[in-house]
């Protein structure tokens, strides 16, 4: 990114739900760490560069220690010979009030990076941000936006949620990808967001980078872990039913007409907390009588749970049938039987599974064998998230001029949040519903998917006007909850996007507490989507 072409300012998100928990344990083992290691070691190679060229770096590796390795970045800084301006943020740490959880963070907001880059500051490293702030702080910075301008915040909130995860927008893990030249596919080429002073931008990257940006990349990633109409952060309410994209030449999207709204007078915050131990195997049944063997195998550890002196408590079976009739190899003629076993106590899941697992070896379904030896228990974590009023959370840019301290004061003007009225939808696609093909839903639809918590997004779009017309009306969460089983008894909310000929389904409660507990065999709903795309539905031939 820095030497690729022009640049001013490179950003990067290192805090996922996942990570804070991790940062939290190795805080734990260390006091003085808490931050994203990886972040300094890019700093080694880049910063030189990164000064050289007027490149401003902000990133929230500062994790659960922003001053700390704002503190190691001058160290860095001086060993290289370098004249770093290092500021960070701070204040979204809310330990105090939630002693009983490993990390406590609100959620803060875009203006504590203003404030530094205002000041004068070559790096900005901050503890939790919204994604999105990493790119709403240096914007408000350089066009000298207020918390006011709301339509310009939420235009930069959205160039920041197309950014925030790389290299999606710009082909990978892209639904249509087969349709891309595998050569292009191989190495993509990060994103950059060129922001006007009106909040409109074009998504693009520099000359000559892999990859592709069009509106399907654009569309995917503007999907990607988001739930209603109204995308709320600590500076704005951003309004993604008035998302407008365009083409603006060979890899450029034009953004434009993003509306924005008072945020709410509220913060989220995400807890995380170790939640138990959890322990796996996973038993391979190979050839004929599948079925059999699983029911043999689950009925031997039944027994030996239930004669235990105690019971874990989550027992939990999973069947993958990956195996194939008459099969040329051995791997493609077995099925994988997963058990997971949860408690508070680590000997009891390391005893339950490993010593059910080891005296069965000889004694059970033919052809016994497992993927792995059974081990101990390991921890697995739990996340929260909570709401803090905004007022009572102190958001502090630390500037680099001898540690002078700048307060952040919560926007003054707050709506609270809530869902809008459905938008029409546009007149039925008219067809013979005799002529039709039962094919996957893929043929027609992109999907992309992913976590919020323990909820999960689906974000299902098409590409052509007669497609929306009959998607707008067919996925209803009726069909979404027949196609996905495992969400029939979940709540299912549909909100409906028609710029961007987009259905946003948000499923609660489907990662249990969050991807840290593992909840499920895709703990963060990663392909949750390219599931539903792989369903059969009726696809009028019209469309085809």
């Amino acid at each position: 990114m820095l030497t690729g072409g022009p640049l001013d300012v490179l950003t990067g998100d290192y805090l996922a739900e996942l990570t804070m928990l991790i940062l939290g344990r190795d805080r734990l083992k260390d006091p003085d760490r808490g931050y994203a290691k990886t972040f300094l070691r890019q700093m080694e190679e880049c910063l030189g560069e990164a000064l050289a060229r007027g490149v401003r770096v902000v990133a929230n590796a500062g994790g659960l220690n922003p001053a700390g390795l704002a503190d190691r970045i001058r160290e860095l800084a001086d060993r290289l010979g370098l004249e770093a301006r290092v500021a960070h943020v701070e204040g979204d740490d809310l330990g105090p009030r939630h002693p009983d959880a490993l990390t406590a963070h609100a959620y803060l907001g875009g203006f504590g990076i203003a404030a530094a880059l205002r000041a004068g500051a070559d790096v900005v490293v901050t503890g939790r941000v919204t994604d999105a702030a990493l790119v709403t702080g240096p914007a408000a910075a350089h066009f000298g936006w207020g918390p006011g301008d709301h339509d310009r915040l939420a235009g930069a909130v959205v160039a920041g949620h197309i950014l925030e995860c790389g290299t999606q927008a710009t082909g990978g893990n892209y639904a249509f990808f087969t349709e891309k030249p595998t050569s292009t596919l191989l190495h993509p080429g990060f994103p950059l967001a060129e922001i006007h002073e009106d909040g409109s931008c074009v998504i693009t990257k520099h000359p000559g980078t892999g990859g592709v940006v069009d509106l399907g990349t654009v569309t995917a990633q503007l999907l990607y872990e988001t739930s209603g109409a109204r995308y709320a952060g600590p500076d704005v309410t951003a309004r993604l039913d008035t998302v407008r994209l365009t083409p603006d030449g060979p890899d450029r999207v034009r953004v434009d007409g993003v509306r924005g709204e008072a945020p709410p007078p509220t913060l989220k915050a995400g807890l995380t907390r170790v939640g138990g131990h959890r322990n796996e195997v996973v038993f391979v049944l190979t050839g004929l009588d599948i079925d059999a063997k699983a029911d043999l195998v689950r009925d031997q550890i039944e027994d030996a749970l239930g004669r235990a002196k105690s019971r874990p408590e989550s027992v939990r079976w999973e069947l993958a049938r990956t195996d194939h009739p008459d099969a040329p190899t051995e791997e493609t003629a077995s099925a994988l039987l997963r058990l997971v076993v949860r408690d508070r106590d680590a000997d009891l899941v390391g005893r339950a599974v490993t010593g059910a697992a080891i005296e069965l070896a000889l004694g059970s379904y033919p052809g016994f064998h497992v993927t792995a030896p059974p081990g101990k228990g390991t921890p697995y974590g739990v996340f929260e998230a909570v709401y803090v009023d905004a007022t009572t959370v102190d958001h502090v840019a630390v500037l680099d001029d001898g540690g002078r301290r700048v307060r952040i004061p919560a926007p003054g003007d707050t709506r609270e949040l809530a869902d809008l009225q459905p938008p029409p939808l546009p007149e039925p696609l008219a067809y013979d519903k005799t002529d039709t093909r039962r094919a996957p839903l893929g043929l027609i639809a992109g999907a992309r998917s992913g976590d919020k918590g323990g909820d999960a997004n689906v974000g299902v779009w098409v590409r052509t006007d007669d497609a929306w017309r009959w998607l707008a009306h067919t996925l209803t969460v009726e069909l979404f909850r027949e196609l996905l089983p495992e969400t029939a008894d979940l709540a299912v909310r549909r909100h409906v996007l028609p710029n961007l000929r987009a259905l946003n389904f948000v499923v609660e409660g489907i990662l249990g507490d969050g991807v840290a507990s593992q909840a499920r065999f895709d703990p963060q709903a990663k392909a949750l989507g390219e599931w539903l795309r792989a369903r059969h539905v009726d696809l009028p031939e019209s469309l085809l």
